[in-house]
């Protein structure tokens, strides 16, 4: 008899134990939450803002495979708010919190120096294989799988779209963040292309406000006729005061991604950011069904946005020729 109620009030206890609870995916962002999707997004509340839809189309791919956060899902959200510096002890965070999966928002190095076990979805900046995130794009072979941005191939096709829109630019500056993995990739590209174009490219570094602020005051000493921005999370962060500094300077400049232009620059070309995330919500749900990264491909990009404000070109005198306007996804008034 005692054996008996023993095992009645044993059994239950440890049926519960071996459950499984709600699977956990950590997000690990740099920016502020507030400057990259327009809240603090740490609860259920829908995002808002103007790149909120980032976070939907992620809930979206979330979705595709069965996962609805906060019903068969939780999602635990990291933010450095713009200290970089803090991305290493917000990874080993997640980590510590045995998290299944983790998201960054290109901020994959901070991650994969946390974890070679947990794995990681993420956007990448760079060339995933040349800096050794992954073995090859068809079978990553780690524990990182994700995005190519190609942001490295578009930096021709975005000076070849400054130069049409300033057919009179003969010098074009190129800012970097020396930091971003995919800076050298960049330049290498850019500097093709300015040869090509028979244009100058002096080549100007910043990796904090202050050196933003210093690149700027140099662009006046250079006789600088445009700007073309590298890509970098830092610099996506920053974009209203990239684009109050060339706007004070006049200064045609050319962003990597649509909220630049919305933002009041002149003109922008990259990947579709919603199409980017639904891909990386798929492959998080994917792995949480049971899915390596290391078998998932790196995929890139096939929907790529050209916007030009023509508020901005009213400003600046410029007139959209028409190559540019027929190109255009979207002309901001």
């Amino acid at each position: 008899m005692l054996l008996l109620v023993g095992a009645a009030m044993t059994t239950p206890r440890s049926v519960g134990a071996q459950q499984k609870g709600m699977p956990v995916i950590g997000f690990l962002g740099g920016a502020s939450c507030a400057t990259l999707f327009g809240i603090c997004d740490r609860s259920n509340t829908p995002p808002s803002g103007p790149a909120a839809g980032a976070v939907a189309a992620f809930r979206d791919g979330l979705g595709e495979t069965g996962y609805v956060e906060g019903r068969n899902v939780a999602i635990e959200y990291r933010w450095a708010e713009g200290r970089f510096d803090r991305l290493t002890e917000l990874a080993a965070d997640l980590v510590g919190r045995k998290v299944d999966v983790i998201v960054t928002v290109g901020e994959v190095q901070a991650a994969k120096n946390a974890t070679s076990t947990t794995p990681i979805v993420t956007t990448f900046g760079g060339d995933p294989v040349a800096t050794g995130l992954v073995v090859s794009f068809a079978r990553p072979g780690t524990n990182v799988t994700g995005v190519s941005m190609m942001f490295a191939e578009l930096t021709p096709k975005r000076l070849e779209q400054l130069t049409d829109l300033v057919p009179q630019a003969r010098v074009i500056a190129l800012l970097v963040n020396p930091n971003s993995s995919g800076t050298e990739a960049v330049i290498r590209e850019a500097q093709a292309a300015a040869q090509t174009r028979g244009v100058e490219l002096p080549i100007l570094k910043a990796t904090s406000e202050s050196e933003i602020d210093a690149a700027f005051a140099a662009l006046d000493q250079l006789h600088v006729d445009a700007l073309l921005v590298g890509n970098d999370s830092f610099f996506f962060s920053r974009r209203e005061q990239l684009v109050l500094l060339a706007a004070r300077r006049a200064l045609p400049a050319s962003y990597f991604l649509r909220e630049f232009s919305v933002a009041g620059g002149l003109i922008s070309y990259g990947p579709n950011v919603m199409v980017v995330y639904r891909q990386v919500g798929i492959y998080a749900g994917e792995i949480l069904n049971g899915a390596k990264p290391a078998d998932l491909p790196v995929v890139q990009p096939t929907t790529f946005e050209l916007v030009v404000n023509l508020k901005t070109a009213k400003a600046l005198g410029l007139t959209l020729p028409p190559s540019i306007l027929a190109r255009a996804d979207e002309v901001i008034e």
